[in-house]
């Protein structure tokens, strides 16, 4: 599999979610949320004052935005950004990587090296714990039943799944896939129940299936596996975020992030 580029001049990439025909994700450093479609062409929405990391649209089609450094939930309704819940006193690090279930509840990780934890807001704004004792966790999809959610655990270098349960809590935590070649961040699910990884110090995606036998492998050279996801014509499109670098303190001022495509044999699946 040989990526295609389709976008850069952008600081940090993250969290990238396809979304009625556009290609969204964070600009951590750039304080900014960047569409781009089929053709390259990007557009910018403005997140002055924020750490945009982890995004996810909710049934209503509104987007929300974990803001990593002030650990606060941001709603965007197309128009205007407001606040929809400030987390600072309810998680122990930085927030990272969402994903918003079919009932429009958002599970948000907080990366904490250990003892990180998953919180879910509701779209009332009620907060629940429903994960700790992470290991950094990281990019999150939900299976297509709606009944398992897998989070990377960077510093764990695993896959971990838990049972998604009618109240929205998460049971039965159990190992999905570990000792991987690398740490994992964001992930991205397909029908066949595979699940794509951006190994970040290892400088590939992969796509791991479950007990950890890696099928495929795209090596990006020497620069640092961030973020995937599926999407596009049939979810058959792997979009592929890289960086000059896997730490964002590292690269604040540079535009060298790049967003890469590549057409894949199994579609996408679940959520995001």
């Amino acid at each position: 599999m040989s990526p295609a580029p389709l976008a850069g001049g952008f600081c940090f990439g993250e969290g990238p979610r396809w979304f009625e025909g556009l290609l969204w994700f964070s600009d951590m450093l750039g304080e900014a949320i960047h569409t781009v479609d089929l053709q390259g062409s990007m557009t910018t929405v403005p997140v002055p004052g924020h750490t945009p990391t982890g995004l996810g649209f909710r049934p209503d089609g509104s987007l929300l935005i974990a803001s990593a450094e002030d650990r606060q939930v941001l709603h965007y309704d197309g128009d205007t950004i407001t606040t929809l819940a400030d987390l600072s006193d309810r998680v122990p690090a930085n927030l990272g990587d969402m994903v918003i279930d079919a009932n429009g509840g958002s599970y948000i990780g907080s990366q904490a090296y250990t003892g990180g934890v998953i919180v879910r807001v509701d779209p009332d704004a009620r907060v629940h714990t429903v994960a700790e004792d992470l290991d950094f966790p990281n990019g999150m999809v939900i299976t297509a039943d709606g009944g398992t959610l897998i989070v990377a655990e960077s510093m764990g270098r695993r896959l971990t799944a838990f049972t998604l349960g009618a109240d929205g809590g998460l049971h039965d935590r159990r190992i999905f896939a570990d000792t991987l070649d690398g740490p994992p961040d964001g992930i991205a699910l397909d029908a066949a129940g595979g699940v794509w990884t951006s190994m970040t110090l290892a400088h590939q995606f992969e796509r791991i299936t479950e007990g950890g036998t890696v099928t495929h492998r795209i090596d990006i050279g020497d620069r640092a596996a961030i973020a995937c996801t599926l999407g596009g014509p049939q979810r058959r499109t792997l979009f592929l975020l890289s960086s000059t670098d896997a730490y964002p303190k590292r690269l604040i001022g540079t535009r060298e992030s790049r967003l890469d495509m590549v057409t894949v044999e199994i579609p996408g699946a679940g959520l995001p």
